[in-house]
């Protein structure tokens, strides 16, 4: 009953159970983006906040790939005087248009399909799902990825109580489905379709060299 137990308490952080499909980048690589423009994401879950913590996760990685990034504060403030407020309607809009706007090389288009964390048993798993889309600014459509990431809490009960197991583990599970962190499995879905993936960016411009 221990063994078993002790595989609800597993930690679980992983992508998407499938293996993501090698990209051909060489539409990515013809347009060889210098400037990334990051608009609103659109939310598909039920937290309303989600879309700026979104947001604000995305430029790092991206700046760290070597490549300007138009910052996501200063864009949302534009495209709001230019009467543009909903995330939805901004994705429709051509991407020539947001891109001239701002002189970007490229947009990025995030949806968050789901940002949330399920109780099941004595165990809380939270769940983030994300699709990225990546559109130069003559409109071609030059990468995307999607990436799924989810995480429970473990139990580190050594006591080798089964009891004082399953209270730990309850406990643990009360409090991420209180409070649930989504900003780590966030940051790492973001490295990971954008840095460490088998469809990362290809270096930009300004991505600094480590000299030997």
């Amino acid at each position: 009953m221990k063994h078993a137990f002790m595989a609800f308490a597993i930690v679980l952080l992983a992508g998407c159970v499938a293996q993501p499909v090698k990209q051909d980048m060489s539409a990515f690589r013809a347009a060889a983006p210098r400037s990334i423009l990051v608009v609103p994401t659109i939310n598909k879950s039920l937290d309303v906040d989600a879309p700026n913590y979104v947001l604000s996760t995305l430029p790092v990685p991206l700046a760290e790939k070597g490549y300007y990034v138009f910052p996501v504060n200063t864009t949302k403030f534009v495209l709001e005087q230019e009467g543009m407020y909903e995330a939805d309607k901004i994705h429709l809009q051509p991407t020539e248009t947001l891109a001239k706007l701002f002189g970007a090389d490229a947009v990025l288009y995030v949806t968050i399909n789901r940002w949330d964390a399920a109780y099941a048993f004595i165990a809380t798993t939270v769940t983030v799902d994300f699709n990225y889309r990546m559109v130069s600014k003559d409109g071609t459509e030059i990468w995307k990825e999607h990436k799924t990431m989810q995480y429970s809490p473990q139990n580190n009960n050594n006591s080798g109580s089964l009891i004082a197991m399953l209270v730990v583990a309850a406990i643990n599970a009360a409090v991420t489905r209180a409070a649930p962190n989504y900003m780590p499995l966030t940051q790492q879905a973001n490295q990971q379709v954008f840095v460490l993936g088998p469809n990362a960016l290809p270096d930009g411009p300004y991505r600094q060299k480590i000299a030997p």
